[in-house]
């Protein structure tokens, strides 16, 4: 017999084979049953399920830092609102899911659609918010339409901003709101997502990206109602860093007071001349930040907008204006520093001065007669200063007033802030293509002419004639706390640096100390005791010719100034009240007393004061020019 396998280990093979395959063909039977029973007699429900169990990727906002005053006093902070968003890859018929969710809620469905196609580039698994702020009526009308809108709408719990009461400070906070279209082209928006809610002016914008905190996520299984069966991760999101600002609220509340206690529209920059530290920026008319939290309606932007007196401005920064008597401190400060005069020097007024074959007139008519430096910033004289600008020429009063802050961007470190305008024949010529005349200087030395300047600059020149000559950058950024307490911001380095001869200083302090205390137009800032010292300023709005053709069209009252630090000799707060329209630069004193009253009674622990009542009636308005034919300049002093 050959060799290899007997006949019984033969049998034995064959059994274990034909087991092997009775096995194998009985599991297949089995699977094909079950491939049968699945995809076939149990289609509808399995298919059922696979609807209705799914996976969705949540995202959760992260609230933005909370923002406080220079004394740990909040005063930007965040809530929760509700947000009803859409998740296009779980509609099946967007148009219908449009017209159930607009007939639930009551918003437009147009403008749902706008905002649907203005992201229709993005990924549809990402929710697209609809409906800001929504009440608890939308929210219940839409878990009552749940059964019709399916998976597609969801109600979303996110942190929103809430700004203290109305419109305090809304021009220094800004507000927040989606990023738009252009701003994500932006480097300063680089690497945040289309839908993100960003800062769009003010400290929001300006701080951004230390305000901004990261998103988190959560994966969760829901059903086809959008009800969560269970979550499966979740990435918590992270705050946006508390900043501390310099700002003290108490100062900012005592500005805004002051300002609607007398009436006034207009601006004000409260400065520590020690440091450029901002401690009050106010601008009115201001609107309420908080309605572009939960998304402004269109109705309400474009009545912001249409608006004239244009709430949404920043006064304080954003806009220029004659700065009318306060500018002869620039001059006064250039012909003592230039040597051009001593402090001692006198000048005779007799109720104006002839310049150039042109009559130049004083606002006291019967002039105020021999005065020196001092008395001639106590009582304002056109005058002295006409003479003293006809002395020192354009470019030496330019080159002071670039020194103290004028015409220059300050570099505060809040967005779109601009620059002003003191001429000089350099700008003339490249501006204008023409030479500058002597004669144009006599109105620039008061201030007029095409001298044009904002509120914050005016701020920034009397915080470094406070302090003698240094022009430190105006900041509102005290401190950032990263999660392990606060870290003092970076102090941004001064402008300019100019020692002021002793001379010069104890001059100017003590005319600027005359003019509040003595015999000048600022007595309403008087505090016993403080030595307040300041300068009022009357700014024409128009030319007299030009008020007589535009009287009804628009509002041609002039405007009031009112600069000041307290105390004299050793000052510790500086600023500016610009009080639009008010006819008089007495007008803001009150409200700089009131700002200085609560600034020493905070720092000496007393109570808050109160506010007087206003004067009535008030004063009238400065009496026009009595000028010759080609002159339509009006008789403006303090």
């Amino acid at each position: 017999m050959p060799t290899g396998l007997i006949p019984d280990d033969r049998r034995s093979l064959t059994v274990r084979l034909s087991s092997m395959q009775y096995i194998a063909a009985v599991i297949f039977a089995v699977l094909a049953v079950a491939f049968w029973t699945f995809q076939v007699a149990q289609h509808q429900k399995y298919r059922q399920m696979a609807v209705e169990n799914h996976m969705r990727k949540l995202p959760l906002p992260a609230p933005r830092g909370v923002l406080f005053d220079r004394h740990g006093e909040v005063l930007v902070e965040n809530h929760n609102t509700f947000k009803v968003a859409l998740v296009r890859e779980q509609s099946g018929d967007l148009d219908e899911t449009l017209r159930i969710l607009a007939e639930a809620t009551g918003v437009d469905e147009a403008m749902m659609r706008e905002r649907v196609a203005r992201r229709r580039r993005e990924p549809s698994y990402r929710p697209i918010v609809l409906i800001d702020n929504a009440t608890l009526a939308q929210r219940i009308a839409v878990s009552a339409r749940r059964a019709e809108l399916g998976s597609a709408v969801i109600v979303q719990d996110v942190p929103t901003r809430r700004y203290p009461t109305s419109d305090m400070a809304a021009h220094l906070f800004g507000y927040v709101g989606e990023i738009t279209e252009g701003q994500l082209r932006r480097p300063e928006f680089d690497g945040i997502e289309p839908g993100a809610i960003v800062g769009q002016t003010g400290v929001e914008r300006a701080f951004n990206q230390i305000l901004m905190g990261a998103d988190g996520d959560k994966s969760v299984v829901v059903n086809s109602l959008g009800r969560e069966i269970r979550t499966l991760e979740e990435q918590a999101p992270l705050e946006g860093r508390r900043v501390q600002l310099t700002i003290d609220a108490d100062l900012q509340q005592a500005a805004e007071d002051g300002f609607r206690h007398y009436g006034y529209n207009g601006a004000a920059v409260v400065l520590d001349p020690g440091s450029g530290e901002v401690l009050s920026l106010v601008s009115l008319p201001a609107f309420d930040p908080n309605k572009f939290a939960v998304g402004i309606d269109l109705a309400s932007w474009s009545a912001l907008n249409a608006d004239r007196l244009k709430p949404l401005q920043n006064r304080a920064l954003q806009a220029t204006y004659s700065p009318g008597s306060t500018f002869k401190i620039v001059v006064a400060a250039a012909a003592l520093e230039e040597g051009v005069v001593r402090p001692e020097h006198r000048i005779y007024c007799g109720g104006g001065a002839t310049f150039y074959g042109r009559y130049f007139q004083c606002h006291k008519k019967e002039g105020h007669g021999s005065v020196d430096m001092r008395h001639a910033i106590e009582k304002s004289c056109n005058v002295y200063f006409y003479t003293l600008g006809n002395m020192l020429g354009v470019d030496r009063i330019h080159k002071w007033a670039s020194l103290l802050g004028l015409g220059e961007r300050n570099n505060i470190d809040l967005p779109n802030e601009i620059r002003g305008l003191v001429p000089s024949t350099e700008w003339k010529r490249r501006v204008m293509k023409d030479k500058w005349y002597a004669g144009e200087t006599i109105s620039v030395a008061i201030g007029q002419g095409q001298v044009n300047v904002t509120p914050l600059s005016l701020a920034v020149m009397m915080m470094t004639v406070a302090n003698g000559g240094t022009r430190y950058t105006p900041h509102v950024l005290k401190s950032i706390d990263e999660g392990a307490g606060w870290r003092p911001a970076d102090t941004p380095p001064p402008l300019s640096q100019v020692r002021m001869k002793d001379a010069t200083i104890k001059a100017l302090h003590d005319g600027l100390w005359m003019a509040v205390n003595a015999a000048g137009t600022g007595g309403r800032a008087r505090i016993a005791g403080r030595d307040v010292s300041g300068k009022t300023g009357t700014a024409q709005v128009i030319s007299l010719q030009g008020a007589r053709a535009m009287r009804g069209k628009i509002d041609v009252r002039d405007h009031g100034w009112f600069v000041f630090f307290a105390p004299r000799d050793n000052p510790v707060i500086a600023g500016v009240i610009f009080a639009e329209h008010s006819e008089r630069g007495s007008a803001g004193a009150p409200i700089a007393k009131h700002i200085i009253e609560t600034y020493f009674a905070k720092l000496e622990g007393a109570p808050l004061p109160e506010l007087a009542p206003p004067d009535s009636p008030p004063e009238p308005p400065a009496a026009p020019v009595a000028a010759a034919p080609v002159t339509t300049a009006r008789r403006v002093g303090g």
